[in-house]
């Protein structure tokens, strides 16, 4: 079967290639899939690149979620057949087939696309986790940034069913109409001049509970200087690349508290019912359409260095995704 396979670690555009590698057989409690159509996340491009909290063991197959259909079956397998559509996370899902624990795949009603369904997991888990770590209430405040990214709109669309309130910032004022066209309110572009008099007005001056960070540089200090005090700051990404960049003033003086937040330590330790009651919330909200999971572009698994490239564009309106 035809595979993206990375022999080390560095620029995923580059240093991905094709290769053909036998079909994988599912030991007990796994099925294999048929991959229909696999997501380029941030992590994966991060994994590729070296500077993830996982490194896998070289050569990889990279990739790790996607949507399709159930090939084989494992041992114990009971619940899931031959044929059936399912969203499941694994690792290596940018090839023709790839293995996955049948207990985490996700049937997929016919209202789920394959697009949707390739990106239905991963990103909105992560959203509606972030609402439970930072602890807030209906009526709260939180600010994001990086609004306009998957993790962002999910987690705007579960906080306004929650009765929590969100400051969505962007860096790109076209961004505050793209989101306000998916009906997301309290948009504000840290590019325009004054946005914190903004927030402020937006917030009618109460305080902000907590501060979610995907960007990291001088984008952390931003989201600390509207922090309400005895905020918390989440570490949640590093898109910029750059380290924290954080004032020892509003630190101490806020008596701010920064940790950091990676679902793959906390999802395991999650109850299973919890686990399941969020999944199930994910999959009624797509198919529903009430959840957005917007496709930039689709490239072919032999164009797979091209698809990389544009996953990492700035700006983009949906996920790339891999059709093998």
């Amino acid at each position: 079967m035809r595979s993206a396979v990375f022999s080390q670690f560095g620029d995923p555009s580059k240093v991905l290639s094709l290769d053909d590698r036998p079909v994988p057989q599912p030991a007990a409690g796994q099925i294999r899939v048929k991959t229909s159509l696999a997501a380029i996340h941030n992590h994966d491009l991060l994994t590729i690149s070296g500077d993830y909290g996982f490194k896998p063991d070289l050569p990889a197959v990279a990739g790790t979620e996607a949507a399709g259909v159930v090939d084989a079956v494992g041992e114990g397998v009971s619940h899931l057949r031959v044929g059936q559509r399912v969203a499941a996370s694994g690792q290596g899902t940018w090839a023709d087939y790839y293995l996955a624990s049948a207990a985490a795949a996700v049937p997929l009603p016919d209202s789920i696309s394959d697009a949707a369904g390739a990106q239905l997991v991963s990103m909105p888990l992560s959203a509606l986790t972030l609402l439970d770590f930072v602890g807030v209430e209906k009526g709260d405040w939180i600010i994001q940034n990086a609004a306009n990214g998957a993790v962002g709109k999910a987690l705007a669309m579960f906080a306004a069913g929650r009765g929590i309130k969100v400051i969505n910032l962007v860096r790109r004022a076209e961004a505050v109409a793209e989101l306000a066209d998916l009906g997301i309110d309290d948009v504000v572009s840290s590019s325009q001049e004054g946005w914190r008099d903004t927030v402020k007005a937006l917030t009618g001056g109460a305080s902000i509970k907590a501060a979610i960070d995907a960007v990291g540089g001088s984008s952390s200090g931003d989201l600390l200087s509207v922090l309400g005090e005895n905020g918390l700051l989440v570490s949640f990404g590093l898109m910029s690349g750059q380290p924290m960049q954080l004032s020892a003033g509003d630190m101490v003086f806020k008596q701010a508290v920064v940790k950091g937040f990676w679902l793959a330590k906390i999802a395991p330790a999650m109850a299973p019912e919890k686990l399941q009651s969020m999944v199930g919330e994910i999959v009624a909200a797509a198919a529903a359409g009430k959840l957005p999971l917007d496709v930039a572009e689709i490239f072919s698994l032999d164009q797979i260095g091209a698809a990389c490239a544009a996953a990492a564009q700035p700006g983009r309106k949906g996920k790339v995704l891999v059709r093998p």
